[in-house]
């Protein structure tokens, strides 16, 4: 009998045990699993934000109207955390209230969204690299309000253009002494100067990089764009039929990436699979993100295919897509 009963008792223990370590086992699965998956997202999430570059949408207030003063609303509609200006679209409502006065409204329409503020693209104010200084002093003047403008909405930079001539010899002298003499400004105010490849010779990389480096003050830097690599146009224009481009705008991207404050992913239309059509997005964030770049990279739809509304979550979508794809 006492025999019977302590058979009974061991068979009892090894079934407990058994169910013991069968559940350690599905347990440890589970917790592997758990793991695995939340590398998975770790390793899909985007190593950058995104911003929303207002140029998206300058259809929206240059011809139908829309007011500038949405921007902040729209991208954060549209899944954005960043915003980057553009000067020109609100050169109307500057006329009318002042410049003072505008940003005090774009500062209040950007808190009410919970968006970040992050850099102005100007245009319009001079030419940097003019080779008459008086005129180049002049657009340094010009850009100094901007700069006043991206310190009070807390933003980190300004984009500036450096057009003025586009003949290297005189180019290289001319635009480092017209960022030089805006950049020393910024740096009073903590604000960065930003060159972007946006044609003529700042689209080829090497001179702009050399000139940037001849610079040499840390809050001067660059702002590479996906696309905008023509480097002459039909009659010397600086915008239309272009003639020549840079050879090697993947190159060209990785060059710029040294010295980059920002990053602006530029699209002009997709494929039925949603590729850009003329750019290698995953070949573009890989150098990005080789470069350690982690900050904004800034949406800019320049198509007419789609509306911009569609363009840009396009574009986003590609961006964030794309982001699975890379090493």
């Amino acid at each position: 009998m006492k025999t019977k009963i302590l058979l009974k008792r061991i068979s009892q223990i090894v079934i407990l045990l058994f169910f013991l370590v069968f559940f350690d086992c599905v347990n440890g699965k589970k917790e592997e699993n758990k793991e695995t998956t939340q590398t998975e997202v770790q390793e899909s999430k985007p190593f950058f934000k995104l911003s929303l570059a207002q140029w998206s949408l300058h259809v929206f207030v240059n011809e139908q109207g829309g007011d500038p003063f949405q921007f902040a609303s729209m991208a954060k509609d549209m899944g954005f955390e960043g915003l980057e200006y553009v000067s020109q679209l609100y050169n109307d409502k500057i006329e009318l209230l002042g410049i003072e006065k505008v940003i005090d409204s774009l500062n209040i329409m950007s808190q009410l969204s919970g968006m970040q503020n992050v850099l102005i693209m100007v245009d319009g104010e001079g030419d940097l690299a003019d080779p008459d200084e008086v005129k180049r002093n002049q657009a340094v003047e010009n850009h100094k309000k901007w700069v006043d403008a991206a310190q009070k909405l807390g933003c980190h930079s300004i984009r500036v253009n450096t057009f003025g001539t586009n003949d290297p010899e005189v180019w290289k002298i001319t635009v480092v002494d017209g960022l030089k003499k805006l950049s020393e400004y910024a740096a009073t105010k903590n604000i960065n100067v930003l060159c972007e490849n946006h044609g003529w010779l700042s689209s080829d990389a090497p001179k702009l990089m050399e000139a940037i480096h001849q610079v040499n003050m840390s809050n001067c830097g660059t702002l590479p764009d996906f696309g905008n690599w023509c480097i002459k146009r039909k009659d010397g224009a600086q915008w239309g039929e272009c003639l020549e481009e840079y050879p090697d705008k993947y190159q060209g991207i990785e060059m710029m990436l040294t010295a980059a404050k920002a990053v602006s992913a530029k699209s002009y239309d997709f494929d039925e699979n949603g590729n850009e059509t003329t750019l290698d997005y995953p070949r573009i964030l890989q150098l990005v993100k080789e470069s350690g770049y982690t900050n904004f990279i800034g949406v800019e739809y320049e198509g007419t295919r789609l509306n911009e509304k569609e363009g840009i979550i396009a574009t986003k979508e590609l961006l964030l897509n794309s982001v699975a794809l890379l090493k």
